[in-house]
Order: C-alpha cells, then structure tokens, then sequence
C-alpha cells in the first residue's frame, strides 16, 4: 500500500513539473511554509495571528458550498480550544514508525486556462485528534484544507472533513 502511495505521488509529481502543462508544485515554499505556520497559531489558539493571514473577504467552505466568514471560523476556533483538550494534528507512516510532520503541505500554482485566472492553492493533509472536555471521548478525524492567495492572503478555504463527532461535542458541551 505505501509503495502504491509513493508510485502515485511520483506520479503527480512528475506530471505536475511536466513544461506541458505550467503547474508547478511546491512543499518548502513560502506560502506553505506559511501555512505550517498558520497551524502552529491555530494549535495555540491564537486567533489574532490567524487573522492576519486571511483577506477581510474570506470565504470558507465547510463540506458546504454555502461561505463562513471570518467571523465564522474565529469563533468556531475559539468553541473548539473552550471544548477540546490536547488538540493535535498529525501526518506519520504509524505502520512504518515513520516521523509525524504535524501536516502535509503542499502549494500548487495553476496557470490560467479558459476564463479562469492562474490560481495558487495551498493543500494540506491531517488528522486532528482532541479529547472532549465534558465527556472524555478521543475524537479522531482525518482532513484536507485547501488555501486559495491572492496578494500574499488566502482568500478562499475548502475544509473538507466530517465533523459528526465534533459536533456531536460541541452540542454535549453547550448542554452545561
């Protein structure tokens, strides 16, 4: 199964580098560099800091095609850190005693095609793993965030992930 995982990495990379097609992708790149960072802010609970990489406009998609806004995700934030301990975001080979690099990262620059303007997009891969305050359970949930930047911020957020269970202790929580 890893070996399939890496062909197919080397795959995307390889054709993303491809001259035919202009997408370049990167992983140690200042923008993803930025969101590795964006994380470290979030896991502190600094909202204020994550603020100051979001455009005012953000639009963020929560397995939704309906917007939050800033205000939206700040004050999610804020409930999840209020509800949860020991958040954590993880991305290791646990079957390898591979090393756990927190997330995956990755920033792709997409040429412009059609009537779509080139776009760069930051992708990043998870699993956030918390304990509910109130009732104790372990949650564990894999996710993937896209970043779209225009004039060094990210204008658009894709959260795409199944937050049953995190709702499920939100709402446990709020009950007192």
């Amino acid at each position: 199964m890893r070996n399939l995982f890496f062909f197919l990495l080397g795959i995307v990379a390889f054709g993303c580098s491809s001259p035919t097609n202009n997408v370049v992708t990167t992983f140690d790149d200042e923008k993803s560099n930025a969101i590795r960072q964006h994380y470290q802010n979030y896991l502190k609970n600094d909202v204020p800091a994550l603020q100051s990489l979001w455009s005012p406009d953000l639009k963020i998609y929560m397995n939704s095609v309906d917007a939050s806004t800033v205000t939206d995700i700040s004050e999610l934030i804020t409930v999840q850190h209020d509800v949860f301990e020991n958040i954590n975001m993880s991305w290791a080979y646990d079957e390898n005693g591979g090393e756990d690099i927190g997330v995956w990262v990755q920033t792709t620059q997409y040429p412009s095609s059609d009537n779509n303007p080139a776009t760069v997009v930051s992708h990043s891969w998870f699993t956030w793993s918390a304990s509910g305050k109130k009732s104790g359970n372990k949650i564990t949930i894999p996710v993937h965030i896209s970043f779209e930047w225009a004039d060094g911020k990210i204008i658009r957020e894709w959260h795409n992930f199944d937050p049953s269970a995190m709702m499920a202790e939100i709402e446990l929580a709020s009950q007192g």
